[in-house]
């Protein structure tokens, strides 16, 4: 599921804003990126072996950071997948327009928005199936895509010219850092949208069957995998075509083979961004769905979310996040040319204040822990004070370059009117239970110590 969710529209379009930011840059801001993202995966995975909830870090939230705390952590994530989901119907127009250039972008995603909905209102049963199936076919183009691409870069398949294609692209097109540092900087408000999504691994670990096995190895080895897939996938395809010539226009994934001439591998790839783009939307229903059931058990959300169908459809949070993605309809309809970056950044401030709040809600639990003599940690985080402090000095950073670029400050401004709005939502819907802190059980073994024979 994390990787469905995030290996998708981030990478095979979101990927063409970035390098247009920062050009082969680019490469060392995902390695940072994915450096912070595994810190947050790490603080997520010791609080989900110590307390296995279905609804995680809005819980963890409101345990350890308070009450309002849980609420804002719980809705901004709902409204993160809601605003990826967007993102993920916007580059879903624009993949078809590859296709159909004559047809208007609105009309693919109100048709795909209707799809999604009544898949997921038949059956979870449909819903799992349909995920497993996307993100097995998008992983194995990205490494067959991967190897395609190595192939073209080392045997010259489809060059024009004798050096088209190698690794040289990277350093003679303006250089490593052809932006400078602005530029660089800048296009993390792009880099850490494409791995927003990777925390759904935390929402999963009460319905997983043996959460102190499962969650560290999924942890441990999913933000890797997909640091991997995005460093090495966009190295293959800025050695074929040079970073100045991805415009935007469509997935570069696409573009790379249809101008080599490969026209019949570019119809392959957008067939395959076409089911990412679905697969994603799939993850981020899916993740909305076990948020707001959380958030309802808490007395954060109206009680009807707790209701599943007699299939277990959670049915209102299907129709309620249906009826969301058809703005994204008349959105592209109103500002088709630069709504899918201005979405994105608006995805990338949700997600950080969500990791903001992971790793916050993590420091008070360790310091917890110390204070109280507490059971230490079966799965602790690596370099512990430093590396956690760093993770979150390094998200506040992300937000600050949200309201230092132009063409993002506004994902800014709505994001502090959406934590304004969701403060005057608590001080004027949330009583009883709601406005206590969520209390949970602490599931951790005493850690079993081999002593040497005498």
């Amino acid at each position: 599921m994390a990787l469905g969710s995030a290996i998708g529209t981030g990478l095979f379009y979101g990927s063409a804003g970035a390098i247009q930011a920062a050009g082969p840059a680019v490469l060392l801001a995902y390695m940072i990126g994915g450096a912070a993202v595994f810190m947050v995966m790490r603080a997520l995975g010791e609080m989900a072996v110590r307390h296995p909830v279905s609804g995680s870090f809005g819980q963890y939230a409101s345990r350890y950071l308070g009450p309002f705390a849980g609420f804002l952590t719980g809705w901004t994530y709902t409204f993160e997948m809601f605003v990826v989901a967007l993102a993920d119907v916007t580059a879903f127009g624009v993949y078809m327009g590859f296709w159909f250039p004559d047809v208007d972008r609105w009309v693919w995603i109100l048709a795909l928005v209707l799809f999604i909905g009544a898949i997921n209102l038949i059956s979870v049963k449909v819903f799992g199936e349909m995920e497993f199936w996307f993100a097995l076919i998008k992983i194995t183009a990205i490494i067959l895509m991967i190897i395609g691409g190595i192939a073209i870069i080392a045997f010259g398949l489809g060059n024009q010219s004798e050096g088209a294609a190698g690794l040289s692209n990277l350093f003679t097109h303006g250089g490593f850092f052809p932006t400078g540092v602005l530029g660089f900087l800048a296009c993390f408000t792009i880099v850490m949208f494409a791995f927003g999504g990777i925390e759904v691994i935390g929402i999963t670990a009460g319905e997983a069957q043996n959460p102190k096995q499962v969650i560290p190895r999924a942890i441990n080895s999913v933000p890797v995998r997909i640091l991997l897939f995005y460093v090495l996938t966009l190295t293959v395809i800025m050695s074929i075509q040079p970073w100045n010539t991805i415009d935007g226009s469509a997935s570069p994934f696409v573009t790379i083979f249809d101008s080599l001439g490969l026209t019949g591998a570019a119809h392959v790839l957008n067939a395959v961004v076409i089911t990412a783009a679905v697969s994603a939307i799939n993850a981020d229903i899916f993740g909305a769905g076990r948020m707001l059931h959380g958030l309802a058990e808490q007395g954060h959300a109206p009680k009807a979310f707790t209701k599943l169908t007699r299939t277990g459809v959670p049915w209102l949070t299907v129709v309620t996040m249906v009826g969301a993605l058809l703005v994204g309809v008349l959105l592209n309809v109103w500002f088709q040319e630069q709504i899918f970056f201005l979405i994105a950044a608006l995805a990338t401030f949700a997600t950080v204040v969500v990791w903001l709040m992971i790793l916050l809600s993590h420091i008070r639990m360790k310091r917890e822990i110390a204070r109280d003599g507490r059971l230490p940690s079966e799965f602790p985080v690596p370099l512990w004070p430093a590396a956690s402090y760093a993770a979150v000095a390094f998200v506040l950073f992300v937000i600050v370059m949200i309201g230092i670029v132009d063409s993002t400050r506004p994902a800014l401004i709505v994001g502090v009117i959406w934590i304004v709005v969701l403060g005057l939502a608590y001080r004027t819907f949330v009583r009883g239970r709601g406005r206590q802190p969520h209390q949970l059980v602490d599931e951790t073994s005493p850690i079993s110590v081999v002593y040497p024979a005498d």
